[in-house]
């Protein structure tokens, strides 16, 4: 994929082994970059299995790590060096499954629920420095992580839908996004479902 950008691009480009959960190589990770980044797009996860997870904690732990501790263990090391150089930006991707919480997925949607608070108060702290971090909230996606799942085809975004909206998010200098758009009006409603009817749903 390196090898394509560069071709397709133009750019120098360069692929790169990074584990979010091995924390204690993150800092060693990023000071190895040279030059030192002027933005970064977070976007790793890990679905995972909500039924294995409430059998196993292991598997509940590998959720949360993967979409939650592994993010902030990076993000608190690139952002102390846009904080200290006085620029730079954040993308990070969470997920609209963490808006509220489903019993269908409750497990990975509490990870992203608290990386998209993490990201807010990122956001606060960085806003003073001129530092700008964009919270992406994608409904389904067209990727392996759904590659198996039965979702109607007008829910699913490509991944070429996705890239385009975060990237006019950040020319628009947005500070949080829905993709696709919609998402935004479908959580809006599910937010708004009483307590006693939502836990009669079956979503």
């Amino acid at each position: 994929r390196a090898q394509d950008i560069v071709v397709r691009h133009e750019v120098q480009a360069a692929p790169l082994y990074f584990d979010a959960t091995d924390y204690a190589s993150h800092a060693g990770f990023y000071a190895a970059l040279d030059p030192k980044p002027d933005g970064v797009v977070l976007a790793f996860g890990y679905l995972g299995d909500q039924e294995q997870a409430q059998q196993n904690f292991q598997e509940a732990r590998n959720i949360v790590e993967t979409n939650y501790l592994g993010a902030v263990s990076v993000l608190e090391i690139i952002a102390a060096d846009f904080e200290r150089r006085g620029h730079g930006f954040i993308i990070g991707l969470s997920s609209v499954a963490g808006e509220r919480g489903r019993r269908r997925n409750y497990m990975y949607g509490a990870a992203k629920g608290a990386l998209t608070i993490y990201l807010s108060g990122l956001r606060n702290r960085l806003a003073k420095r001129g530092v700008r971090v964009i919270t992406i909230l994608p409904g389904f996606i067209q990727t392996k992580m759904t590659a198996n799942m039965k979702i109607p085809q007008f829910l699913l975004g490509s991944t070429t839908e996705v890239s385009e909206d975060i990237y006019n998010a950040f020319k628009k200098s947005q500070n949080i996004i829905y993709t696709k758009w919609f998402w935004k009006w479908i959580m809006r409603i599910i937010r708004m479902i009483p307590e006693p009817l939502f836990k009669r749903l079956d979503i």
